[in-house]
């Protein structure tokens, strides 16, 4: 449950970094650093384990451990409890002991490697995806990101432009789902349609299937657009980004 496990080094670097600051400590001791494939690690195998070093928050898994031990047939472990240092400059959301935890969230917004070439990309404008669910927040980062330079794509504006008379997906939606699905003025009804689709998987792949295809082709040419515009980044604000 740790926050934002994404950004969490990978294990050969927390290794070598934790091998560097115990030999700054002290370089005559020996150091055996092993991963942990489970929340004991050798600790409750080890026959020459002496020690086990906690702190107050972790005390409990020390005791863990000596049970665990104990069952094994393993003499208990001397239980060294260390205070933490707390974080003079931590922020109310983040810990008051010094974490990586903080140092992760403080990461956000940050590149922390340039973007990768793809061949088969333009190298400009640069896409964004932004998605999310409803209220997460993604039209307020993309009135943000807009101020900035970036050109925005709202998909939810595309996918009403695919419906009306005339657009591209307007004849398929209305032959598929008859023409009780339209207006007097002969313009879909999203609400009819919804109903008929919303809570029958099957109707609901029908429409996405002709949707999806006509709203991607619009993004490219919205994409193409800001490109013509001279603009170097791209934000596709779609809910359903990823589907």
């Amino acid at each position: 449950d740790k926050v934002l496990p994404e950004l969490i080094e990978p294990y050969e670097l927390r290794a070598a970094k934790l091998r560097e600051f115990l030999e700054d400590v002290k370089p005559s001791l020996h150091y055996d650093i092993v991963p942990l494939a489970d929340p004991y690690g050798p600790s409750v195998t080890d026959i020459n384990l002496q020690c086990l070093v906690v702190s107050e928050e972790t005390r409990r898994g020390g005791e863990a451990v000596n049970k665990k031990r104990l069952e094994n047939g393993l003499p208990e472990l001397a239980l060294y409890e260390i205070l933490l240092m707390k974080d003079p400059d931590h922020s109310q959301n983040e810990e008051e002991k010094i974490s990586s935890s903080s140092l992760r969230q403080r990461l956000l917004g940050t590149l922390l490697q340039p973007p990768r070439r793809d061949p088969a990309l333009p190298p400009r404008p640069y896409v964004i995806g932004l998605t999310g669910g409803t209220g997460s927040g993604k039209t307020s980062i993309a009135k943000l990101l807009g101020h900035l330079g970036a050109f925005l794509i709202d998909a939810d504006k595309l996918g009403h432009a695919v419906y009306v008379p005339g657009g591209p997906a307007y004849k398929q939606v209305v032959a598929t789902f008859g023409a009780e699905i339209l207006n007097e003025d002969g313009t879909i009804n999203r609400k009819v349609l919804g109903a008929k689709v919303f809570g029958n998987q099957e109707q609901l792949k029908s429409l996405t299937d002709i949707v999806w295809p006509e709203m991607a082709q619009m993004v490219k040419e919205q994409i193409r657009d800001a490109d013509a515009q001279g603009k170097a980044v791209c934000v596709l604000d779609a809910a359903v980004l990823l589907e």
